[in-house]
């Protein structure tokens, strides 16, 4: 993930929180009008983005750019779908960016992807 500077100078994000890791932002992606709200962290081996929108949940081309904010280009990121019994919905509009920081993701080969 990348680093509190790294993330602070995008002109398309508005902290609003920070802490020892991680923090609360706004980010305006164009051409919405509405900012999305992000909750960020890279504690206890995770580096996690949390984004929400209050009317919809944020589009393929919207979850790219947002990836592209927090974390570097050679980094994978996922959105986990846990097993029912482990699920948790506290929104109905929020997507979630995951990566473990101290393993490689497993990729499925590139042509299947």
């Amino acid at each position: 993930m990348k680093s509190m500077s790294e993330i602070s100078i995008n002109p398309k994000i508005e902290i609003v929180k920070s802490g020892i890791d991680g923090g609360a932002a706004y980010i305006h992606i164009p051409p919405e009008k509405n900012p999305v709200g992000v909750i960020f962290s890279w504690g206890d081996g995770w580096d996690h983005v949390s984004v929400s929108r209050s009317d919809r949940c944020c589009t393929w081309n919207e979850m790219c750019k947002i990836k592209d904010i927090f974390f570097k280009p050679e980094e994978c990121a996922i959105q986990y779908h846990p097993t029912k019994k482990d699920y948790v919905n506290c929104h109905p509009y929020v997507l979630q960016l995951w990566r473990p920081q101290n393993q490689d993701v497993p990729m499925p080969p590139q042509y299947m992807v």
